[in-house]
């Protein structure tokens, strides 16, 4: 059969990134305590397409996610982009992934365990080396990870100026990192949730919901505080070469969002 794609394109216009977005696929996610979830992920994945291709082969990205259904970790998202170049004769692969992540939490107090969903996020690029001829096994990789987490916030101003409790609100932290060796969603979540006003709980008791409230209250934090105490704890970890930080809370007492971001470099 007649292969339209592979035909010459005298436009001479290369394309930065051609591909298949919003591919929803089963999943098994390595767990920090050496289990593995299951979950479902929106996968975006994309070549460069150089001028001289009308058009790219847009089934073989499925072939190869199919080729590679397994635990992903940063060696198989690896694995996935140098076939996605293989298959598709591209100096460049990029392939993000996002899915539903859960954390077994117990509440602070009555001990009651429920399962907290954050939003887990790679993404990933493969490019060729400089001299390396398109599809070459031999590349350099970027693997870059990162959560959105909803946290707790209590505003400073408001519980100076009030002389009876302080407004609060649910907000969402996302952070992305590059990093050497090896980092856990987990331990993601665990510097978010260590720099807000106090962590979300899906389950709570009274005894729980008391402690959370006057928790946030001795720990009031702006958009601001959260984004740079979290900037404080990445910076500080060796493990980390890159990062961004920004913070959303949906304002109780407004009809707008309140918003702060910070990115930065280790070393």
């Amino acid at each position: 059969m007649i292969d339209i794609q592979s035909q010459r394109d005298t436009r001479r216009m290369a394309i930065d990134k051609v591909g298949v977005k919003n591919v929803r696929y089963p999943m098994r996610v390595k767990m920090r305590s050496g289990g593995e979830q299951h979950t479902v992920a929106q996968i975006h994945m994309s070549v460069n397409l150089p001028h001289h291709f009308r058009g790219t082969h847009m089934s073989r990205f499925l072939e190869v996610l199919n080729a590679h259904r397994a635990e992903l970790d940063r060696e198989s998202f690896f694995e996935i982009l140098r076939s996605m170049r293989r298959r598709l004769h591209a100096e460049r692969s990029h392939m993000e992934m996002r899915f539903p992540y859960f954390l077994v939490k117990e509440a602070p107090v009555s001990g009651a365990c429920s399962l907290f969903d954050v939003e887990a996020i790679f993404i990933g690029e493969a490019a060729c080396r400089r001299g390396e001829a398109n599809g070459a096994d031999d590349c350099d990789f970027e693997f870059t990870l990162g959560v959105r987490v909803a946290v707790k916030t209590l505003c400073p101003c408001s519980k100076e100026i009030s002389a009876r409790g302080a407004h609060n609100q649910r907000g969402f932290m996302t952070v992305f990192l590059r990093f050497d060796g090896s980092f856990w969603i987990e331990d993601l979540v665990d510097i978010v949730e260590s720099c807000a006003s106090a962590p979300i709980y899906p389950l709570l008791k009274r005894p729980d919901e008391k402690w959370v409230t006057e928790r946030a209250y001795d720990n009031p934090k702006f958009v601001e505080d959260l984004v740079r105490d979290v900037a404080l704890r990445l910076g500080a970890e060796p493990r980390i070469a890159a990062w961004t930080v920004e913070s959303e809370n949906f304002e109780s007492i407004h009809n707008h969002s309140a918003y702060a971001f910070m990115e930065g470099r280790n070393g």
